[in-house]
């Protein structure tokens, strides 16, 4: 023993009930845990019993043993959290032997343990009603977290930054049962920026009277992406990119381009979105708004299957339609007459996996269509082209690609708040009752309460939430009729909903000037949200010249996946997407995909397949894919035969439907010929 304690640098002494418990330390490193009894003698109290424990068994010393430990300690530290009483009988005892200790404020379960760790006020965690050093801290919040479910890296590493922060581990532990502490749930906050432009007096541009006269009566000046826009051409013509936050005035940019070349006697105005819930809505605003200057029109998907209600003309002067819609019209030879002006909103669609394909062949057959106009009518100038988006992650690529003029505005024209809470699904519906309330209970500097947005991954859900929310609120999405979804938005406009609940409908911008956001889900359908999408969805938030700021609030619920094929979980895609870089527009197409665009190209272009497939953004092998429908017999030479031309007008899969026709013609049962498609759907 005294060959081993020739050198101790602290004993630490720590209260257990009618027991203490020492243990010898050099260089930082426990030597060995021993007990220590006291008894009352005539000269005060002294060592009574001295037991060094070896695992769980002991070996007793004698008392003596233990004064030479003390005596040759360079140090002797009591921990704070031994009660009063036998606090003070210790350092009587060791007074009778001319030592001197320190009461330290140590960690009372590293102290159970036989550690020594001393905490400070910059160190120590509060948990329950006393303090604890910080490894036992996270300890303990891993311990929580276990009962909870299990998290990733990331999420846990947000939590114990959190943790060292606040310096409660009550609070961080609250947040796993929905605490909306905004201190806590806080992640960052994305700051109002402003890009300096020079903004352009409406009274200085050289538009039709028309026009000009309508832009002077609602404006002085240009918003500085329209000003930039004015500034890189767009009223002489010139094709453009412009990638700009939401609400900071995009749309105008194709609205001013498109009337002004109309009333000029340049052609018509396409305008095209990728959902028939914003064509809708389009259409009835540029009615209201332009309806005493031109004929506005509507051509949605649905048109393949009925006429729109009669609401289609093809010889309006300004035609809102979503991709497919035009699409099918280019599909089935409809003359659009001369076109002036195409607007494509949202065009990062482009990288969507399932739809970027068609948008990439509609930008070419369009193109196409128009050339071929411009080449038969020498008073036709052919088309100007103005692509919208708030999320592009390569401008530059992209503009080189659509031969575009970049106009590239990063202004952000409010703060955004980002959250993050943790709950199970039971749990998130009575936070989202709680944020909602809370939101439309308060009024911004500009007089409009507070609504919200929840993002969820089903249109059953959105029917779900919106009947638990106390508050008046609205489910929204595709699945309600025109006349539901107009009702909601006139509602939420005029401040009659606290929210809303919808699916990807509103993503992709139909105009709801809300407040706050919350996803209730980071899923769309069964696949997770990419950086692009929720950059998109999160944008909702806040409204220049509604509120303050926005907020936007994740409701992850940890270790949890909505299908069998997603290969994360929700916590994990949180930290995913908050830390994220915007994804490139790129193109990547299957077989199938290519084999489609072709069918589509044959169809339009006859001849110039070629041409319309190397001019789209993804690579087609037009050799292979034209070989495939011939195969198909599909296509004879660059001509469609009748079924082609049905198979194209559909939008249908060529290989899927060549396997029908092909299991009608055996007579197969309908069952299996369901089963042969899904099979081809796996295999892909």
């Amino acid at each position: 023993m005294s060959q081993q304690l020739q050198r101790v640098d602290t004993l630490f002494v720590h209260g257990l009930g009618d027991e203490f418990l020492v243990v010898p330390m050099r260089d930082g490193d426990r030597l060995f845990r021993a007990r220590v009894e006291l008894s009352e003698t005539s000269a005060g109290p002294r060592p009574a019993k001295f037991r060094i424990q070896d695992g769980s068994s002991e070996d007793p010393r004698q008392p003596d043993e233990f004064v030479e430990i003390a005596r040759r300690a360079g140090r002797i530290r009591i921990s704070q959290q031994t009660p009063k009483r036998a606090r003070g009988e210790f350092q009587a005892m060791l007074e009778g032997y001319q030592l001197d200790a320190k009461v330290v404020r140590t960690c009372r379960l590293c102290a159970n343990r036989g550690r020594y760790s001393p905490i400070t006020g910059e160190t120590a965690i509060k948990s329950d009603h006393e303090h604890i050093c910080q490894d036992c801290a996270i300890r303990e919040l891993e311990r929580e977290l276990s009962f909870t479910g299990q998290l990733t890296g990331a999420a846990q590493e947000r939590l114990e930054e959190l943790l060292l922060e606040v310096q409660d581990l009550d609070r961080i532990t609250n947040l796993l049962e929905g605490n909306l502490d905004a201190d806590l749930t806080k992640f960052d906050e994305i700051s109002a920026t402003t890009d300096e432009v020079d903004p352009v007096p409406v009274s200085d541009l050289d538009l039709h009277p028309g026009v000009q006269s309508l832009l002077e009566d609602r404006f002085d000046t240009l918003l500085p992406v329209q000003s930039l826009a004015v500034e890189n051409g767009l009223v002489d013509g010139d094709d453009q990119l412009v990638v700009s936050a939401t609400a900071t005035g995009k749309t105008l940019i194709g609205e001013i381009a498109g009337l002004h070349r109309h009333l000029s006697g340049k052609g018509k105005m396409l305008f095209l979105v990728p959902l028939v819930a914003l064509a809708n809505q389009k259409h009835e605003d540029f009615e209201a708004e332009y309806g005493h200057l031109a004929d506005v029109t509507i051509r949605v998907g649905a048109s393949r299957l009925r006429d729109d209600g009669g609401r289609f003309d093809p010889d309006a002067d300004v035609i809102v339609g979503t991709y497919e819609g035009i699409d099918h019209a280019l599909r089935t030879g409809r003359d659009l007459g001369d076109i002036g002006t195409v607007v494509i909103d949202e065009v990062h669609t482009l990288q969507d996996e399932d739809r970027g394909h068609r948008l990439d062949g509609l930008i070419s057959r369009l193109q196409y269509y128009t050339e071929q106009r411009a080449d038969r009518q020498q008073e036709y100038g052919g088309a100007q082209w103005i692509y919208l988006s708030a999320t592009v992650g390569n401008p530059r690529h992209l503009a080189e690609h659509l031969q575009a003029n970049l106009v590239e505005f990063e202004e952000r024209p409010v703060p955004i708040e980002r959250h993050v809470t943790f709950a199970d699904e039971a749990e998130k519906a009575r936070i989202e009752n709680k944020l909602v309330r809370r939101e439309f209970d308060r009024t911004s500097s500009k007089g409009y309460r507070g609504q919200t947005i929840i993002f969820t991954n089903s249109r059953r859900r959105c029917h779900e939430i919106s009947r638990k929310l106390d508050y008046p609120s609205a489910a929204y999405h595709a699945g309600l009729d025109y006349g539901n979804r107009k009702q909601v938005e006139r509602q939420f406009a005029d401040q009659d909903l606290a929210a809303v609940v919808t699916t990807a409908a509103l993503a992709a911008g139909v105009d709801f000037p809300a407040s706050q956001v919350v996803f209730d889900t980071l899923a769309m359908g069964i696949e997770w949200l990419s950086v692009q999408e929720f950059e998109q969805m999160l944008g909702r938030a806040g409204r220049p010249d509604y509120h303050d700021r926005g907020k936007v609030y994740l409701l992850i619920e940890p270790d949890a996946s909505y299908h069998g094929s997603m290969d994360a979980t929700e916590d994990e895609v949180a930290f995913m997407l908050l830390k994220g870089e915007m994804e490139n527009v790129v193109a990547h197409y299957d077989e199938a995909q290519a084999v489609e665009e072709t069918l589509a190209n044959v169809t339009v272009g006859g001849s110039a397949v070629k041409t319309l497939n190397d001019r789209m953004l993804g690579d087609i092998p037009t050799k292979q894919a034209l070989g495939r429908l011939i195969e198909y017999e599909f296509i004879d030479g660059l001509s469609p035969t009748p079924r082609g031309r049905a198979v194209t007008r559909h939008f249908l899969d060529p290989e899927s439907a060549f396997t029908i026709i092909e299991a009608v013609h055996r007579g197969d049962d309908p069952f299996d010929v369901v089963a042969d498609v899904e099979l081809l759907d796996e295999r892909d």
